[in-house]
């Protein structure tokens, strides 16, 4: 219990959102403050707290450490993310501390990207004009995380984005990032069911159980 009488959180998430133009965003910025809404998730505006690049590699590590889900909030660009994200793994998941032979300071902590898409889901496969799954163009970000030996969970995609998206598919979608969220603290994910998943927003379902029964 905390001091106020809650329940501590089974798990702790952080989420780095990583979007240059909020000015220009609609879905991020609902998915960023669904987000600040759930107790136990600490989001972090990369671009605001470093417009120039300059990150606090010893802060950013101690977040890490103090939290046991990260979550890569951005739009897809160019199948990858907004340029900040790179440059902070590039600097925070350094040598000695997220991976090496004695210092595994992430090992078992749970991944994932949460991204919006400008195509529709019709493009993300074999056949579709990206010509590959969404979880596939983003092994980048899955193979550094594995490396850091972390577990790494498919991706929470609205896709469709390019194009406003109709106020009552936004909501779902929206509503349904804040319910995962607070099923990863509450520890009712079913991380095991996730194996093999394109994208954990097409399970929830099946993936977090009813309140009631958790």
């Amino acid at each position: 219990m905390t001091d106020d009488g809650q329940d501590e959180p089974a798990h702790r998430v952080l989420v780095l959102y990583a979007h240059p133009r909020n000015d220009r965003s609609v879905t991020n910025v609902r998915l960023a403050d669904a987000a600040r809404e759930v107790d136990g998730v600490t989001l972090i505006d990369l671009y605001a707290e470093y417009p120039s690049f300059d990150i606090d590699v010893d802060r950013e590590q101690d977040r890490l450490l103090t939290h046991d889900v990260l979550v890569f909030q951005h739009p897809l660009y160019w199948y990858s993310s907004p340029a900040i994200l790179k440059e902070w793994q590039d600097l925070v998941l350094e040598y000695g501390f997220a991976y090496g032979h004695d210092t595994h300071a992430l090992a078992g902590k749970l991944f994932f990207n949460a991204v919006t898409c400008g195509a529709g889901r019709d493009a993300y496969c074999v056949d579709g004009l990206h010509g590959h799954e969404l979880r596939d163009l983003l092994l980048p970000f899955s193979r550094t995380f594995h490396l850091c030996r972390m577990q790494v969970l498919p991706p929470f995609a609205l896709f469709g984005a390019g194009r406003p998206v109709a106020d009552d598919r936004l909501d779902a979608h929206v509503d349904g990032y804040r319910r995962l969220l607070t099923g990863i603290v509450g520890g009712r994910l079913d991380v095991a069911r996730t194996a093999g998943l394109l994208a954990l927003s097409d399970h929830l379902d099946d993936l977090l159980p009813a309140e009631a029964d958790a």
